[in-house]
């Protein structure tokens, strides 16, 4: 990260869920401007990790700046109004109230009350505005969430497990507007299993194991690293 500025810093990162620690001391920086992979099995910290960014939970050691600020202690309203933005990978949307309420709330907290840009992105969900959000497809339900963040207009973009449950056509489509939301020059932060799509977007690849680090570098060094690991398994 010597030449590139951290948007993102977290240093010897301990959290957890009441007596269970998750994460056990690790660091991680995002590149600014850039798309970093967080990958790794069920149970290796990527969803914990997010949320201890977002400020969901608590840091029980460590510290995480922003731009080089200490925000450890920034509440999670703060951190979101000041661009922070996760979509997790379920409870994502409002489920009772319709498609156009879950985009008005976001649009208007974010002082822009027009919707449309969420809209263009994801047309389909032009036909869905009067429905409820929880009557939708999984893969609606993912576009509604993606949107929302959309209008809240992130600096700094978080997405876990964007292609969980999803069809590879609609997985295809939703890497796709990520992509080009990663081209404007948003942060984005891409938690998910090691699939094919999360790799081709990414500048820089994190893998957790059991809540620790087990490799940092470029999408090629991963190619190399994942070859290294099945053939010590053999």
């Amino acid at each position: 990260m010597t030449s590139v500025t951290a948007e993102l810093e977290l240093s010897g990162a301990r959290a957890g869920y009441g007596t269970i620690e998750v994460l056990h001391g690790i660091d991680l920086a995002l590149p600014a401007g850039k798309v970093t992979a967080l990958l790794g099995t069920n149970g290796a910290g990527k969803s914990t990790t997010l949320r201890v960014l977002a400020g969901l939970i608590p840091l029980r050691s460590g510290a995480l700046t922003w731009r080089g600020e200490d925000i450890t202690r920034m509440s999670t309203v703060d951190r979101a109004r000041r661009g922070l933005m996760l979509v997790p990978d379920e409870r994502a949307v409002f489920a009772t109230l319709s498609v156009r309420d879950n985009l008005q709330i976001i649009a208007e907290a974010s002082g822009h009350p027009d919707i449309s840009p969420a809209l263009e992105s994801f047309p389909r969900l032009k036909e869905r505005l009067s429905q409820r959000a929880g009557s939708m497809s999984g893969g609606e339900r993912r576009m509604l969430a993606l949107a929302r963040a959309l209008l809240a207009r992130p600096s700094v973009l978080m997405v876990d497990e964007l292609s969980l449950g999803l069809s590879p056509k609609i997985a295809a489509d939703l890497f796709g507007w990520l992509a080009t939301v990663a081209a404007s020059g948003t942060t984005v932060l891409l938690a998910d299993q090691y699939t094919e799509q999360a790799l081709a977007m990414a500048d820089l690849v994190y893998v957790l194991h059991r809540g620790e680090r087990s490799f940092l570098g470029a999408p090629a060094e991963f190619a190399t690293y994942t070859a290294t690991a099945t053939t010590a398994s053999v």
